[in-house]
């Protein structure tokens, strides 16, 4: 039994020119100790996917799946304190852009805490050392100080070890990475995406990785669905999709590498009918 299925999800805004369809009929399945790459452009609805899996989804937002089970639970009919209960402990997320997602109101310290209040029965003493050892596991200098720290404090690749501290706090068993490297200059990205692998190594756990960046997918993933406008397009393990990629949309994406590019240009691909219905 997959750790996480989802069977024919669908997430729709009204807007004042109708019903828009942000993900349409996903099937997504991720098994215990998998990395999942889920690649497309921007716009192709991977972190709203994930976001209805998390139940972080805002109100005017119509979710609907066939199943969607985590655990072989069935989380469209949790009631709102059940999914609260699951979200954070046993799945946790890493959201885009650090810096904004911490509270500015807080030090780094209080926030990992304040998870830990939530979800375990630790005693005080006991949090606040369970927080400076997951600051020292992710590789943050001076733990004590930055425990005390605001997030504008930090630097954008400490903010973002802050958040994968938080997310690493309860030990989940399904982490969601959003983008964990699009703010990051290239040399703490790799850093952050060794980090990301290291502790999903340790701990065992199932990462997703929602990115763009096809170069991090060939680095980091055991299996990759490929999504364009809402739609699954291709899915195949990692060594399959780079090797023999089927889609004309998932061929566009690689040919798009620098790697490919010809006489300073890249390749052109015929675009054609890629399946997506509008």
């Amino acid at each position: 039994m997959a750790l996480l299925e989802i069977r024919n999800l669908s997430v729709s805004f009204e807007t004042t020119a109708g019903r828009f369809f942000a993900v349409q009929g996903l099937d997504v399945s991720v098994d215990e100790g998998e990395v999942l790459a889920v690649v497309g452009e921007s716009g192709s609805g991977k972190s709203v996917a994930m976001l209805a899996v998390m139940g972080l989804l805002p109100d005017t937002a119509t979710v609907s799946a066939d199943a969607m089970r985590f655990e072989g639970r069935d989380l469209l009919g949790m009631t709102p304190r059940q999914r609260r209960a699951l979200s954070g402990r046993d799945m946790a997320m890493i959201f885009q852009e650090p810096v904004a997602s911490l509270n500015p109101c807080f030090t780094v310290g209080f926030q990992i805490v304040e998870t830990l209040k939530r979800h375990t029965k630790l005693s005080g003493s006991a949090r606040r050392a369970r927080a400076l050892e997951l600051l020292t596991a992710v590789g943050i200098p001076e733990p004590e100080r930055r425990y005390a720290s605001y997030p504008h404090q930090m630097s954008g690749g400490q903010c973002q070890r802050a958040m994968i501290a938080i997310a690493m706090a309860c030990s989940p068993k399904l982490l969601i990475a959003d983008e964990p490297t699009t703010a990051l200059d290239v040399t703490i990205q790799k850093q952050i995406l060794d980090l990301l692998l290291n502790l999903q190594t340790e701990s065992g756990m199932a990462l997703v990785l929602i990115t763009h960046d096809m170069g991090v997918v060939a680095e980091t993933a055991d299996r990759v669905i490929v999504q364009y406008q809402g739609r699954k397009m291709e899915e195949a393990d990692a060594l399959t999709l780079f090797e023999a990629p089927r889609h004309p949309y998932t061929r566009a994406l690689l040919s798009a590498l620098p790697e490919n590019a010809v006489g300073g240009r890249l390749p052109t691909v015929a675009v054609g009918d890629w399946g997506v219905r509008t």
